[in-house]
């Protein structure tokens, strides 16, 4: 993760498993359901969906705390090697605009999978605290779960 830019997160990872697997685990909604949240994706560009997760009163994203509901639109792809989602708290004043862009890159037999979150408004001091319980997040439990769901596929 940089912080150098405070208006992004950058992950880097390298998986064990070829880049097809990772992309399933990536756009098959019953796959992100077992390591990012349950919701209605489909992999269609202009396609709204909604996720939903265990709600963080308290922790200050966007104010009064992450709502568990997160509204999202797939914004692009490249089949097997970019995906582009919109992502928004769907609480009301919780417009903060992000995207979240996985790339995957093949690496010997496994995936290099880059993450970039962007949006954050570092003039926010709350936007800051998000982009910072969200980089641990993305870290510690997101990519973990991720590598568990892989490794059940």
């Amino acid at each position: 993760m940089s912080d150098d830019d405070l208006t992004t997160l950058h992950l880097d990872q390298f998986l064990a498993h070829p880049p097809a697997k990772v992309w399933r685990a990536l756009t098959e909604p019953e796959l992100l359901a077992q390591w990012l949240m349950p919701g209605d994706f489909r992999l269609e560009v202009g396609h709204r969906y909604t996720m939903r997760a265990v709600p963080m009163p308290g922790t200050g994203f966007s104010g009064t705390g992450f709502s568990g509901t997160v509204l999202a639109e797939v914004l692009a792809y490249e089949t097997g090697r970019m995906l582009k989602i919109g992502w928004r708290d769907a609480a009301p004043g919780h417009d903060t605009g992000w995207t979240i862009t996985w790339t995957l890159e093949p690496e010997g037999s496994g995936t290099r999978l880059f993450l970039l979150h962007e949006g954050f408004d570092p003039d926010d001091p709350l936007q800051r605290r998000a982009r910072s319980i969200m980089g641990g997040g993305w870290r510690s439990m997101v990519l973990r779960d991720l590598e568990a769901a892989l490794a059940r596929l």
